[in-house]
C-alpha cells in the first residue's frame, strides 16, 4: 500500500468513527458498535474504500500488544500467582464445558468432525479485549472483580496460544507440534525471570537517572514493551504475553502509573483499528449463510457462559454478585477465535461457512456483550452516569 492510500485509509477510518461515535454517544450505544459497523461498511466486503485490511491487521495488533502492557502495569506479580492458582480448576471446568457445547452445535449445524473440534475450541474463549477495555482502570484494576477478571483471561490465552501454536504447526505433524508447545512453556519462565532482571538492572537505573526527560521516557517505555513482545514472539510464545511481562516487570516501580497514563492515548488509537479490522474482514455476501446458525452458537454463549462462570466461582467462595458480574463480562467468544477460524481456514482445516460462522458469533456476541456490560456493570463508556467510571 503506498503512503497516499494508506493516510486515505486513515482519514476514512478516523472521520468515520468520529461521525458514527457521535451518533452512538446520542444514541445511548457502545463505541465499539460504531467501529465495528465502519468496518463492515467502508471493507472490501463494502463499500471497498479500505481494501488492504491485512496491513491494518498488522497495525491494529499493536493496539492489543499496548493494552495487555498497560494491564501489566496495574498487576502486582505476587497478588498475579495467588489469583491465577485460585482460578486455575474455574478457569480449565469452564473451557472444558464450553469445548463440548461448541463442538455439539458444531456437529448440529452439519460441520465436519474437524470443523466441529475446531468450532469447540473457539468457544473455550473470552474477549480480552472486551473484557479489559470495558473494566474501568482505575477503580476495578485496584479491586478483586478485575483482577479475577483478568486471571481468568489471562488463563484463556495460554490456552489459546496452544490451540494457535497447533494450527501454526498443523503442516510439520503432531510431534513437531508438541515439540514447539513444549519449547514454548519451556521458554516462559526464562522470560519472565529475564524481564524482572532487566528491570532490576537496566531499565529502572535508567528511568532514575534520566527522569526529567519525559520524551525519553515515554520512548523507553515503547521499546521496553514492543522489545518483550517480539522477544516472546521469537520464543514461539505469543506478542500478547510478552507486553503483559513487560508491563508486570515494572508494576511495583513508582513510575508505572506515569507510563501508564501516557500511552492510554496510543493505545486507544490502535484499538480504533483494531474494531475497524473485525468489521472490515467479514465476507457480507455470506451472511445469509452463516446468520442462523452464528445467532444460534451466541445466544448458547451469551446464555451459558454467565451461568456457569458464575456458578464455578461461587464454589470457589466468590460472593455471588462479583460471580455474576465476572461471568458477563466475560460472555462472548474472543479475537482469538476469529484469528483461530482465519489461521484453521487458511490450513483448508475449516471450509468457508464454518469460518466464517465462528468469526460472525464473534462479532454478535462482541457487540451483544458489550451492550450488557454498558447498561448493567461499571464501565469507562456506561450510559447511566452512576455506572461511568473511568
Amino acid at each position: 500500500m503506498e503512503s497516499g492510500s494508506l493516510l486515505f485509509s486513515f482519514f476514512l477510518i478516523f472521520s468515520g468513527a468520529a461521525v458514527l461515535a457521535s451518533a452512538a454517544l446520542f444514541t445511548r450505544q457502545p463505541l465499539i458498535v460504531a467501529y465495528i459497523v465502519l468496518g463492515a461498511v467502508f471493507g472490501p466486503y463494502g463499500a471497498e474504500l479500505v481494501t488492504d485490511t491485512g496491513l491494518l491487521n498488522d497495525i491494529a495488533h499493536v493496539g492489543i500488544i499496548f493494552l495487555l502492557f498497560l494491564l501489566g502495569l496495574d498487576m502486582q506479580p505476587a497478588h498475579l500467582a495467588h489469583l491465577l492458582k485460585k482460578t486455575a480448576t474455574v478457569g480449565l471446568l469452564s473451557s472444558a464445558v464450553f469445548a463440548a457445547a461448541g463442538y455439539l452445535m458444531g456437529c448440529l449445524f452439519g460441520f465436519t468432525q474437524t470443523e466441529a473440534i475446531i468450532c469447540g475450541a473457539t468457544m473455550m474463549f473470552s474477549s480480552t479485549i472486551i473484557g479489559i477495555k470495558l473494566l474501568p482502570t482505575t477503580v476495578l484494576h485496584h479491586k478483586h472483580t478485575g483482577e479475577l477478571l483478568v486471571s481468568l483471561l489471562l488463563l484463556q490465552d495460554l490456552m489459546a496460544i496452544l490451540v494457535l501454536l497447533l494450527l501454526y504447526n498443523f503442516d510439520g505433524g503432531f510431534s513437531n507440534s508438541r515439540f514447539d508447545i513444549l519449547m514454548a512453556m519451556a521458554a516462559l519462565p526464562l522470560l519472565i525471570l529475564c524481564a524482572f532482571l532487566a528491570v532490576k538492572l537496566l531499565l529502572l537505573p535508567l528511568m532514575a537517572k534520566f527522569d526529567r526527560f519525559h520524551e525519553y521516557l515515554f520512548l523507553l517505555a515503547i521499546g521496553w514493551c514492543l522489545g518483550f513482545a517480539e522477544l516472546a514472539h521469537a520464543l514461539n510464545l505469543s506478542y500478547e504475553i510478552g507486553a503483559f511481562i513487560a508491563g508486570i516487570s515494572i508494576a511495583t516501580s513508582p513510575i508505572a502509573q506515569y507510563i501508564a497514563i501516557n500511552l492510554k492515548p496510543l493505545r486507544d488509537f490502535f484499538l480504533v483499528l483494531f474494531f475497524f479490522s473485525i468489521g472490515a474482514s467479514f465476507n457480507l455476501s455470506l451472511l445469509g449463510e452463516v446468520f442462523i446458525p452464528a445467532l444460534a452458537m451466541s445466544v448458547v454463549c451469551m446464555v451459558m457462559k454467565p451461568g456457569i462462570f458464575g456458578l464455578l466461582l461461587k464454589r470457589v467462595s466468590e460472593k455471588k454478585s462479583t460471580a455474576w458480574e465476572v461471568g458477563f463480562r466475560l460472555g462472548q467468544t474472543s479475537e482469538f477465535s476469529i484469528l483461530i477460524a482465519v489461521l484453521a481456514a487458511g490450513q483448508m482445516l475449516l471450509g468457508e461457512i464454518a469460518s466464517h460462522v465462528i468469526q460472525a458469533t464473534a462479532i454478535m456476541t462482541l457487540i451483544l456483550s458489550s451492550y450488557v456490560v454498558v447498561f448493567r456493570f461499571e464501565s469507562p463508556i456506561a450510559i447511566n452516569e452512576k455506572l461511568r467510571r473511568d
